[in-house]
């Protein structure tokens, strides 16, 4: 009788950590429904930095790393919002996007921040287009959750976390 009130106790604080618990315990966590935004175009983008908060965008390929980077994104994405978001673009669906970053090696990530209207030089060619720019940094922490709260504390960047 002893022995199995103990395997009862164990097994129910064993789902007790594994739904609740801020720490890895051996089990997949519970994130919900995704998080990340799967990038569809430019001018998508463009609106998600109108709402004024981080971007963090993850420009992939299909390879084992992504594979990884996925898991990872996934829990930073639970984890920060819906104070910083999160943006995955498979750069082969997305070339040109990804090309204007001028970068060779994929997956990467980049910080986008504080969008304002761009100055016009010269003359406008269409009304109906607007330029933006915004700040970008790169991130070059570890990529895990603890590192990207690291970076988001030294760039000052505002967020709670909801796990």
């Amino acid at each position: 009788l002893f022995a199995s009130a103990c395997k009862r106790f164990l097994f129910m604080n064993t789902i007790a950590l594994k739904t609740s618990g801020r720490y890895y315990t051996g089990y997949p966590k519970d994130l919900g429904p995704s998080r990340i935004i799967p990038f569809t175009s430019e001018r998508q983008f463009v609106q998600l930095l109108h709402e004024g908060r981080p971007v963090v965008v993850a420009f992939t390929i299909k390879c084992t790393y992504t594979q990884h980077l996925d898991k990872v994104l996934e829990e930073a994405a639970a984890t920060f919002y819906p104070h910083i978001k999160f943006v995955r673009v498979e750069c082969p669906k997305y070339p040109g996007f990804c090309l204007t970053r001028q970068k060779t090696e994929y997956p990467f990530l980049e910080v986008f921040y504080n969008p304002e209207q761009a100055a016009n030089p010269g003359k406008i060619v269409d009304p109906s287009i607007t330029k933006y720019s915004a700040k970008v940094l790169p991130f070059n922490y570890d990529q895990s959750v603890y590192g990207f709260r690291e970076y988001f504390k030294k760039y000052g960047f505002k967020y709670s976390e909801t796990n």
